[in-house]
């Protein structure tokens, strides 16, 4: 028998927990040509542009399928197939960028960083002077392998100098940490519903320049994931090319109005840094210390060393606060094992103290001594 009654809370970086009005959001079914879930359509693509200001230059398509399907879309339609991608990586979301990119037959060149430091851009810098055949930079703005914050301002700007193009996999920091496509250019920004906007899973979306999609038609290695055929056929139609996610989207939408009531970016990502900074403190106090030091910390999502006990198993821990009614990540690191708490979604401070008493108690079970 579980120990609480109730859904267990997602301390996750997505899915996440959601609140009452997203999830009756969905209890009514749409048509996917109907005009009244167009006009829904419509106005999600225009939040969710103006979210990084970039109405002036950009649209947001919106693609079926989860965050990585868009990342997909992205590169396949936005990179030419002759073109080179240069990918920083340190961490298992740039190591899918590259993945991706291998998959569909464009040129890569891998710059490692560690995984407990940001990207840096004079390191970007110099390898795109040293190789003048790079065509694009792709830069997974917050490494949620680690919750790690990449300086994606000064990245973007380095970028633009030499004239490259930037895609951004944004999808956890996106409405968490403010992005301003005014100060920070990029040809593409990709994030998904079910992240920082507290929606539920299921549609992914790109924020492109209208220029780079224009020149893009054609390119795209896929139908499917086809960001140029997508978004000429909703300027066409209104309608998307293939059944929506009628469900996710109208989710979308009710999320987006409580964005707003909250305040947007600045507001949101003020709770997610109380929530991060409640954690670490709690599970400080119990001798959990984070991997990554306080100034490359995002407030996505925090990493800890695992204990240094005979007595630790992550699958036992694991199922220990899930019985406690939380849902904790397995760590993705390649050195040291870890595990990951998620700041994000429809939680509370009282949330946050009640995960670390979960952790604190499930510790004890298995054994583990904490300080208090």
């Amino acid at each position: 028998m579980p120990l609480i009654d109730r859904d267990p809370l997602l301390l996750t970086p997505g899915p996440l927990s959601t609140s009452l009005r997203t999830k009756q959001a969905m209890l009514h079914d749409r048509g996917s040509w109907d005009e009244a879930f167009n006009r829904i359509t419509a106005e999600v693509c225009r939040r969710l542009v103006d979210i990084v200001h970039a109405g002036e230059t950009h649209v947001a398509v919106p693609m079926q399928g989860s965050g990585t399907f868009a990342v997909e879309a992205a590169l396949g339609t936005l990179v030419p197939r002759d073109g080179k991608v240069l990918v920083p990586n340190h961490g298992a979301y740039c190591a899918r960028i590259l993945r991706i990119l291998a998959t569909i037959g464009r040129a890569a060149v891998e710059l490692t960083v560690p995984e407990d430091q940001p990207m840096s851009p004079a390191a970007i810098a110099a390898a795109l002077d040293a190789d003048p055949g790079l065509s694009h930079v792709a830069v997974v703005h917050c490494e949620t392998g680690t919750g790690i914050l990449n300086p994606l301002e000064d990245i973007a700007r380095v970028v633009a100098e030499r004239g490259r193009a930037l895609i951004v996999d944004a999808m956890s920091s996106y409405a968490a940490v403010a992005i301003d496509a005014r100060t920070t250019p990029f040809d593409a920004l990709v994030a998904a519903s079910g992240k920082g906007l507290e929606g539920v899973p299921g549609m992914g979306f790109v924020i492109a320049s209208r220029t780079a999609l224009e020149a893009s038609a054609g390119r795209c290695h896929s139908l499917a994931l086809d960001l140029h055929d997508q978004w000429r056929y909703l300027q066409r139609t209104t309608q998307w090319r293939f059944t929506p996610p009628t469900h996710v989207v109208a989710a979308l939408a009710e999320a987006l109005r409580q964005f707003d009531e909250e305040g947007g970016v600045a507001a949101r990502g003020a709770r997610y840094a109380a929530n991060g900074r409640r954690l670490v403190d709690g599970l400080g106090a119990l001798g959990l210390q984070p991997f990554l030091r306080p100034e490359v910390q995002s407030p996505v999502i925090v990493t800890f060393h695992a204990p240094r006990h005979p007595a630790w198993d992550f699958d036992t821990f694991y199922r220990g606060v899930r019985e406690r009614g939380y849902i904790l990540y397995p760590g993705k690191l390649t050195r040291v094992e870890t595990f990951r708490v998620g700041c994000i979604g429809a939680l509370a401070p009282a949330d946050v103290d009640g995960v670390v008493d979960a952790v604190a108690r499930t510790l004890r079970t298995m054994g583990i001594p904490t300080p208090r």
